[in-house]
Protein backbone atom coordinates (compact mmCIF):
# COMPACT_ATOMS: atom_id res chain seq x y z
CA UNK A 1 0.00 0.00 0.00
CA UNK A 2 1.48 3.66 -0.98
CA UNK A 3 1.89 6.07 2.19
CA UNK A 4 2.04 9.26 0.13
CA UNK A 5 -1.70 10.18 -0.02
CA UNK A 6 -2.63 13.33 -2.07
CA UNK A 7 -2.88 16.46 -0.85
CA UNK A 8 -6.53 17.23 0.15
CA UNK A 9 -7.89 13.84 0.83
CA UNK A 10 -8.69 12.76 4.49
CA UNK A 11 -7.96 8.48 4.17
CA UNK A 12 -9.45 6.73 7.21
CA UNK A 13 -6.45 4.08 7.82
CA UNK A 14 -9.21 2.63 10.56
CA UNK A 15 -11.68 2.37 8.37
CA UNK A 16 -10.35 2.38 4.52
CA UNK A 17 -12.60 2.98 1.86
CA UNK A 18 -12.76 1.09 -1.58
CA UNK A 19 -14.12 3.32 -4.53
CA UNK A 20 -15.60 1.52 -7.19
CA UNK A 21 -15.44 3.30 -10.92
CA UNK A 22 -18.42 2.24 -13.39
CA UNK A 23 -18.69 3.98 -16.40
CA UNK A 24 -20.94 1.63 -18.57
CA UNK A 25 -23.24 -1.17 -17.93
CA UNK A 26 -21.30 -4.07 -18.25
CA UNK A 27 -18.64 -2.38 -15.14
CA UNK A 28 -22.10 -2.68 -13.05
CA UNK A 29 -22.81 -6.46 -14.01
CA UNK A 30 -19.30 -7.31 -13.05
CA UNK A 31 -18.93 -5.02 -10.14
CA UNK A 32 -22.10 -5.94 -8.51
CA UNK A 33 -20.72 -9.86 -7.20
CA UNK A 34 -17.47 -7.62 -6.08
CA UNK A 35 -19.23 -5.14 -3.99
CA UNK A 36 -21.02 -7.85 -2.33
CA UNK A 37 -18.40 -10.01 -1.55
CA UNK A 38 -16.83 -6.93 0.19
CA UNK A 39 -19.92 -5.83 2.09
CA UNK A 40 -19.76 -9.00 3.63
CA UNK A 41 -16.45 -8.33 4.89
CA UNK A 42 -17.73 -5.76 6.17
CA UNK A 43 -15.26 -3.00 4.01
CA UNK A 44 -16.44 0.56 3.66
CA UNK A 45 -17.14 1.26 0.09
CA UNK A 46 -18.69 3.35 -2.18
CA UNK A 47 -19.80 3.44 -6.37
CA UNK A 48 -18.67 6.59 -8.61
CA UNK A 49 -20.76 6.41 -11.66
CA UNK A 50 -19.13 8.52 -14.71
CA UNK A 51 -22.73 8.51 -16.48
CA UNK A 52 -20.75 7.07 -19.21
CA UNK A 53 -23.86 5.57 -20.07
CA UNK A 54 -26.11 8.23 -19.27
CA UNK A 55 -29.37 7.28 -20.29
CA UNK A 56 -31.87 5.39 -17.61
CA UNK A 57 -32.10 1.72 -19.82
CA UNK A 58 -28.42 1.89 -19.91
CA UNK A 59 -27.59 2.25 -16.62
CA UNK A 60 -30.02 3.40 -13.80
CA UNK A 61 -32.33 0.27 -14.58
CA UNK A 62 -29.30 -1.57 -14.10
CA UNK A 63 -28.54 -0.56 -10.63
CA UNK A 64 -31.62 -1.76 -9.57
CA UNK A 65 -31.49 -5.12 -11.20
CA UNK A 66 -28.50 -6.16 -9.57
CA UNK A 67 -28.74 -4.34 -6.25
CA UNK A 68 -26.24 -2.14 -6.33
CA UNK A 69 -26.12 0.76 -3.90
CA UNK A 70 -26.95 4.12 -4.56
CA UNK A 71 -23.18 5.85 -6.20
CA UNK A 72 -22.44 8.81 -3.95
CA UNK A 73 -21.18 10.54 -6.76
CA UNK A 74 -22.76 10.50 -10.33
CA UNK A 75 -20.41 12.91 -12.68
CA UNK A 76 -22.87 12.51 -15.71
CA UNK A 77 -20.71 13.29 -18.51
CA UNK A 78 -21.91 11.63 -21.24
CA UNK A 79 -21.04 10.44 -24.78
CA UNK A 80 -18.60 12.28 -26.88
CA UNK A 81 -15.45 11.94 -28.82
CA UNK A 82 -12.85 9.45 -26.95
CA UNK A 83 -11.09 12.54 -25.83
CA UNK A 84 -13.64 14.98 -25.32
CA UNK A 85 -15.48 12.08 -22.70
CA UNK A 86 -12.06 11.05 -21.30
CA UNK A 87 -11.22 14.78 -20.67
CA UNK A 88 -14.30 14.87 -18.27
CA UNK A 89 -14.05 11.53 -17.09
CA UNK A 90 -10.97 13.24 -15.53
CA UNK A 91 -11.16 16.51 -14.35
CA UNK A 92 -14.78 15.13 -12.55
CA UNK A 93 -12.75 11.69 -11.03
CA UNK A 94 -10.10 13.57 -9.97
CA UNK A 95 -12.61 15.89 -7.70
CA UNK A 96 -14.10 12.68 -6.45
CA UNK A 97 -10.97 10.97 -5.80
CA UNK A 98 -9.32 14.28 -3.49
CA UNK A 99 -12.70 14.60 -1.92
CA UNK A 100 -13.25 11.12 -0.51
CA UNK A 101 -9.27 10.11 -0.15
CA UNK A 102 -10.08 5.98 -0.99
CA UNK A 103 -7.36 3.34 0.18
CA UNK A 104 -8.34 1.60 -3.02
CA UNK A 105 -9.69 2.43 -6.21
CA UNK A 106 -11.34 -0.75 -7.76
CA UNK A 107 -12.05 -0.69 -11.70
CA UNK A 108 -13.79 -3.07 -14.39
CA UNK A 109 -12.94 -3.99 -17.80
CA UNK A 110 -11.85 -1.36 -20.68
CA UNK A 111 -14.09 1.73 -21.26
CA UNK A 112 -12.72 5.15 -20.82
CA UNK A 113 -14.04 5.41 -17.50
CA UNK A 114 -11.66 2.55 -16.94
CA UNK A 115 -9.04 4.13 -18.23
CA UNK A 116 -9.57 7.55 -16.94
CA UNK A 117 -9.51 5.98 -13.42
CA UNK A 118 -6.15 4.61 -13.72
CA UNK A 119 -4.86 7.67 -14.72
CA UNK A 120 -5.93 9.69 -12.06
CA UNK A 121 -4.95 7.43 -9.45
CA UNK A 122 -1.66 7.03 -10.76
CA UNK A 123 -1.00 10.69 -10.95
CA UNK A 124 -2.25 11.21 -7.30
CA UNK A 125 -0.33 8.24 -6.07
CA UNK A 126 -3.94 6.16 -5.32
CA UNK A 127 -3.52 1.93 -5.51
CA UNK A 128 -5.79 0.66 -7.61
CA UNK A 129 -7.39 -2.77 -8.83
CA UNK A 130 -8.52 -3.81 -12.10
CA UNK A 131 -11.14 -6.43 -12.54
CA UNK A 132 -10.44 -8.17 -16.16
CA UNK A 133 -7.22 -7.87 -16.28
CA UNK A 134 -5.38 -9.68 -19.09
CA UNK A 135 -7.89 -9.47 -21.81
CA UNK A 136 -6.15 -8.66 -25.13
CA UNK A 137 -7.48 -8.92 -28.88
CA UNK A 138 -3.83 -7.68 -29.99
CA UNK A 139 -6.19 -5.20 -32.19
CA UNK A 140 -4.86 -1.88 -31.22
CA UNK A 141 -7.35 -0.05 -33.96
CA UNK A 142 -9.65 -1.34 -31.23
CA UNK A 143 -10.00 1.48 -28.73
CA UNK A 144 -10.82 -1.15 -25.40
CA UNK A 145 -7.60 -2.43 -26.39
CA UNK A 146 -5.14 0.51 -25.51
CA UNK A 147 -7.66 0.95 -22.78
CA UNK A 148 -6.70 -2.29 -21.44
CA UNK A 149 -3.22 -2.32 -21.87
CA UNK A 150 -2.53 0.67 -20.77
CA UNK A 151 -4.82 -0.13 -17.31
CA UNK A 152 -3.11 -3.47 -17.32
CA UNK A 153 0.49 -1.14 -16.87
CA UNK A 154 -0.51 0.98 -14.01
CA UNK A 155 -2.47 -1.37 -11.72
CA UNK A 156 -1.54 -2.36 -8.48
CA UNK A 157 -3.68 -5.45 -8.22
CA UNK A 158 -4.95 -7.07 -11.68
CA UNK A 159 -7.58 -9.92 -11.15
CA UNK A 160 -7.98 -12.02 -14.22
CA UNK A 161 -10.75 -14.17 -15.28
CA UNK A 162 -9.28 -16.64 -17.63
CA UNK A 163 -5.64 -18.38 -18.01
CA UNK A 164 -4.77 -16.94 -20.89
CA UNK A 165 -5.02 -13.36 -19.50
CA UNK A 166 -2.34 -14.85 -17.11
CA UNK A 167 -0.19 -15.18 -20.21
CA UNK A 168 -0.57 -12.35 -21.38
CA UNK A 169 0.12 -10.32 -18.61
CA UNK A 170 3.42 -12.12 -17.94
CA UNK A 171 4.21 -11.44 -21.70
CA UNK A 172 3.96 -7.57 -20.82
CA UNK A 173 6.51 -7.98 -17.90
CA UNK A 174 3.78 -7.92 -15.33
CA UNK A 175 4.86 -8.94 -11.44
CA UNK A 176 3.02 -12.34 -11.00
CA UNK A 177 3.02 -11.40 -7.49
CA UNK A 178 0.24 -7.99 -8.21
CA UNK A 179 -1.47 -11.01 -10.18
CA UNK A 180 -4.98 -13.00 -9.41
CA UNK A 181 -6.25 -15.63 -11.01
CA UNK A 182 -9.93 -15.27 -9.74
CA UNK A 183 -12.66 -16.32 -12.30
CA UNK A 184 -14.82 -13.86 -14.10
CA UNK A 185 -17.36 -11.74 -11.92
CA UNK A 186 -20.01 -11.63 -14.67
CA UNK A 187 -20.50 -14.85 -14.41
CA UNK A 188 -21.50 -14.49 -10.73
CA UNK A 189 -23.94 -12.05 -11.63
CA UNK A 190 -25.29 -14.55 -13.99
CA UNK A 191 -25.52 -17.06 -11.17
CA UNK A 192 -27.63 -14.79 -9.09
CA UNK A 193 -30.34 -14.33 -11.59
CA UNK A 194 -30.78 -17.57 -13.45
CA UNK A 195 -34.11 -18.30 -11.60
CA UNK A 196 -35.06 -14.85 -12.79
CA UNK A 197 -34.69 -15.81 -16.48
CA UNK A 198 -37.61 -16.20 -17.79
CA UNK A 199 -37.85 -15.93 -21.92
CA UNK A 200 -41.87 -16.27 -21.86
CA UNK A 201 -42.92 -12.47 -20.14
CA UNK A 202 -40.28 -10.66 -22.59
CA UNK A 203 -40.87 -12.65 -25.78
CA UNK A 204 -44.56 -11.83 -25.05
CA UNK A 205 -44.50 -8.70 -24.45
CA UNK A 206 -42.24 -8.28 -27.66
CA UNK A 207 -44.96 -9.92 -29.77
CA UNK A 208 -41.61 -12.72 -30.28
CA UNK A 209 -42.63 -16.24 -31.42
CA UNK A 210 -40.99 -18.78 -29.71
CA UNK A 211 -38.02 -19.22 -32.09
CA UNK A 212 -35.89 -15.98 -33.07
CA UNK A 213 -32.74 -14.29 -32.15
CA UNK A 214 -31.17 -11.53 -30.46
CA UNK A 215 -28.36 -9.09 -32.12
CA UNK A 216 -26.15 -6.75 -30.77
CA UNK A 217 -24.34 -4.06 -32.35
CA UNK A 218 -22.20 -1.40 -31.71
CA UNK A 219 -18.33 -1.96 -32.11
CA UNK A 220 -16.91 0.92 -33.50
CA UNK A 221 -15.15 -1.21 -36.48
CA UNK A 222 -18.67 -2.33 -37.16
CA UNK A 223 -20.87 1.03 -36.89
CA UNK A 224 -18.72 3.96 -37.91
CA UNK A 225 -17.72 3.77 -41.16
CA UNK A 226 -20.95 3.71 -43.37
CA UNK A 227 -19.47 0.96 -45.72
CA UNK A 228 -18.78 -1.64 -43.14
CA UNK A 229 -22.08 -0.46 -41.13
CA UNK A 230 -24.16 -1.66 -44.76
CA UNK A 231 -21.98 -5.12 -44.98
CA UNK A 232 -22.75 -5.35 -41.34
CA UNK A 233 -26.93 -4.53 -41.22
CA UNK A 234 -27.62 -6.81 -45.19
CA UNK A 235 -26.02 -9.97 -43.23
CA UNK A 236 -28.22 -9.49 -40.63
CA UNK A 237 -31.29 -8.39 -42.23
CA UNK A 238 -30.03 -11.87 -44.70
CA UNK A 239 -30.33 -13.79 -41.34
CA UNK A 240 -33.16 -12.11 -40.12
CA UNK A 241 -35.13 -14.23 -43.11
CA UNK A 242 -34.07 -17.53 -41.48
CA UNK A 243 -35.88 -16.44 -38.25
CA UNK A 244 -37.66 -12.98 -36.52
CA UNK A 245 -34.47 -10.82 -35.00
CA UNK A 246 -34.66 -8.72 -31.78
CA UNK A 247 -31.76 -5.84 -32.15
CA UNK A 248 -32.16 -4.04 -28.22
CA UNK A 249 -30.09 -0.82 -29.76
CA UNK A 250 -27.25 0.75 -28.38
CA UNK A 251 -27.62 4.42 -28.72
CA UNK A 252 -24.34 4.09 -29.66
CA UNK A 253 -24.16 4.02 -34.13
CA UNK A 254 -28.17 3.94 -33.99
CA UNK A 255 -28.71 6.27 -36.73
CA UNK A 256 -25.83 5.02 -38.96
CA UNK A 257 -27.44 1.68 -38.48
CA UNK A 258 -30.62 2.90 -39.31
CA UNK A 259 -29.14 4.60 -42.43
CA UNK A 260 -27.84 1.18 -43.73
CA UNK A 261 -31.30 -0.37 -43.98
CA UNK A 262 -31.31 -1.73 -39.97
CA UNK A 263 -35.18 0.07 -39.31
CA UNK A 264 -38.10 -2.66 -38.24
CA UNK A 265 -39.60 -4.95 -40.65
CA UNK A 266 -41.59 -7.82 -41.14
CA UNK A 267 -38.89 -10.04 -38.87
CA UNK A 268 -36.53 -7.50 -37.69
CA UNK A 269 -37.52 -5.91 -34.21
CA UNK A 270 -35.65 -2.76 -32.88
CA UNK A 271 -35.91 -1.98 -29.84
CA UNK A 272 -34.68 0.34 -26.85
CA UNK A 273 -32.20 -1.60 -24.72
CA UNK A 274 -33.28 -3.79 -21.90
CA UNK A 275 -32.58 -4.24 -18.12
CA UNK A 276 -30.18 -6.79 -16.76
CA UNK A 277 -32.72 -10.13 -16.40
CA UNK A 278 -35.02 -8.58 -19.34
CA UNK A 279 -31.81 -8.80 -21.44
CA UNK A 280 -30.44 -12.20 -20.25
CA UNK A 281 -34.05 -13.35 -20.59
CA UNK A 282 -34.23 -12.63 -24.09
CA UNK A 283 -31.06 -14.12 -24.63
CA UNK A 284 -31.96 -17.31 -22.53
CA UNK A 285 -34.73 -18.10 -25.26
CA UNK A 286 -33.16 -17.54 -28.40
CA UNK A 287 -32.40 -19.62 -30.52
CA UNK A 288 -29.09 -17.65 -32.13
CA UNK A 289 -27.45 -14.97 -30.98
CA UNK A 290 -25.47 -12.20 -33.57
CA UNK A 291 -23.23 -9.75 -31.15
CA UNK A 292 -20.11 -7.75 -31.26
CA UNK A 293 -19.87 -7.50 -27.58
CA UNK A 294 -17.36 -8.53 -25.78
CA UNK A 295 -20.10 -9.45 -22.29
CA UNK A 296 -22.57 -11.33 -24.53
CA UNK A 297 -19.81 -13.78 -25.60
CA UNK A 298 -19.44 -14.85 -22.32
CA UNK A 299 -22.95 -14.82 -21.39
CA UNK A 300 -23.66 -17.30 -24.24
CA UNK A 301 -21.16 -19.67 -22.81
CA UNK A 302 -22.60 -20.26 -19.93
CA UNK A 303 -26.05 -20.23 -21.19
CA UNK A 304 -25.37 -22.43 -23.95
CA UNK A 305 -26.65 -20.19 -26.55
CA UNK A 306 -25.23 -20.10 -29.90
CA UNK A 307 -23.55 -17.23 -30.49
CA UNK A 308 -21.89 -15.45 -33.82
CA UNK A 309 -19.21 -12.77 -32.83
CA UNK A 310 -18.96 -10.32 -35.94
CA UNK A 311 -15.42 -8.96 -35.30
CA UNK A 312 -12.28 -10.39 -36.55
CA UNK A 313 -10.60 -11.20 -32.94
CA UNK A 314 -11.53 -11.59 -29.72
CA UNK A 315 -10.22 -11.09 -26.23
CA UNK A 316 -12.14 -13.92 -24.37
CA UNK A 317 -11.01 -16.55 -26.80
CA UNK A 318 -11.82 -18.91 -23.98
CA UNK A 319 -15.61 -18.74 -24.93
CA UNK A 320 -14.65 -20.33 -28.63
CA UNK A 321 -12.78 -22.66 -27.09
CA UNK A 322 -14.94 -23.55 -24.36
CA UNK A 323 -18.09 -22.15 -25.03
CA UNK A 324 -20.50 -21.88 -27.70
CA UNK A 325 -19.23 -18.97 -29.81
CA UNK A 326 -17.75 -18.42 -33.46
CA UNK A 327 -16.56 -15.32 -34.90
CA UNK A 328 -17.43 -14.89 -38.14
CA UNK A 329 -17.15 -12.00 -41.09
CA UNK A 330 -20.35 -10.34 -42.13
CA UNK A 331 -19.83 -12.28 -45.64
CA UNK A 332 -20.04 -15.76 -43.39
CA UNK A 333 -22.64 -14.73 -41.21
CA UNK A 334 -25.77 -16.22 -43.10
CA UNK A 335 -24.16 -19.41 -43.78
CA UNK A 336 -23.21 -19.48 -40.21
CA UNK A 337 -26.30 -18.74 -39.05
CA UNK A 338 -27.80 -21.47 -40.76
CA UNK A 339 -25.44 -23.66 -39.65
CA UNK A 340 -26.21 -23.08 -35.88
CA UNK A 341 -29.84 -23.30 -36.46
CA UNK A 342 -29.53 -26.54 -38.32
CA UNK A 343 -27.33 -27.80 -35.04
CA UNK A 344 -30.00 -26.65 -32.61
CA UNK A 345 -29.24 -26.09 -28.60
CA UNK A 346 -26.12 -25.51 -27.82
CA UNK A 347 -23.80 -26.80 -25.36
CA UNK A 348 -20.87 -25.89 -23.91
CA UNK A 349 -18.12 -28.38 -25.31
CA UNK A 350 -15.83 -29.91 -22.92
CA UNK A 351 -15.51 -28.37 -19.12
CA UNK A 352 -16.70 -24.65 -18.83
CA UNK A 353 -14.03 -21.92 -18.32
CA UNK A 354 -11.65 -22.30 -15.14
CA UNK A 355 -13.27 -21.02 -12.12
CA UNK A 356 -16.00 -19.42 -13.81
CA UNK A 357 -18.28 -20.99 -10.93
CA UNK A 358 -20.37 -18.05 -9.52
CA UNK A 359 -17.27 -17.44 -6.75
CA UNK A 360 -15.43 -14.72 -8.56
CA UNK A 361 -16.42 -12.27 -5.72
CA UNK A 362 -15.85 -13.28 -2.85
CA UNK A 363 -12.69 -14.50 -4.16
CA UNK A 364 -11.86 -11.04 -5.30
CA UNK A 365 -12.88 -9.59 -2.04
CA UNK A 366 -10.41 -11.75 -0.11
CA UNK A 367 -7.73 -10.25 -1.80
CA UNK A 368 -8.62 -6.90 -1.03
CA UNK A 369 -9.70 -7.30 2.12
CA UNK A 370 -6.21 -9.20 2.86
CA UNK A 371 -4.01 -6.08 0.97
CA UNK A 372 -5.87 -3.58 3.08
CA UNK A 373 -4.74 -5.31 6.07
CA UNK A 374 -1.57 -5.19 4.80
CA UNK A 375 -1.58 -8.57 3.99
CA UNK A 376 -0.04 -10.47 0.98
CA UNK A 377 -2.44 -13.06 0.10
CA UNK A 378 -0.50 -14.93 -2.53
CA UNK A 379 -1.89 -15.72 -5.97
CA UNK A 380 -1.88 -19.27 -5.54
CA UNK A 381 -3.76 -19.43 -2.43
CA UNK A 382 -6.22 -17.28 -4.25
CA UNK A 383 -6.76 -19.47 -7.41
CA UNK A 384 -7.65 -22.55 -5.71
CA UNK A 385 -10.46 -20.94 -2.84
CA UNK A 386 -11.54 -23.02 0.08
CA UNK A 387 -14.85 -25.31 -0.49
CA UNK A 388 -16.56 -23.47 1.66
CA UNK A 389 -16.20 -20.02 -0.46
Amino acid sequence: MRDNAPPGTTPDPDNPLVLHVLGARPNFVKAAPVVRGLAALGVRQGIVHTGQHYDALMSDVFFADLGLPEPIANLGVGSGSHARQTAALLTGLEDVVLAHGPALVVVYGDVNSTLAAILVCAKLHIPTAHVEAGLRSFDREMPEEVNRVVTDALSDILFATSPDALSHLADEGVDPARVHLVGNPMIDSLFSALDHLDPAPVRSRLGLPERYGVATLHRPGNVDDPASAKELVDAVLAVSERLPIAVPLHPRGRARLAEAGLVNGENLLIIDPLGYVDFLSLVRGASLVVTDSGGVQEETTMLGVPCLTVRPNTERPITVTHGTNRLVTPALLPAAADRALADGAATPSGELPPLWDGKAGPRIARVIEAWLAGRNLSPAAQAVPPKSL
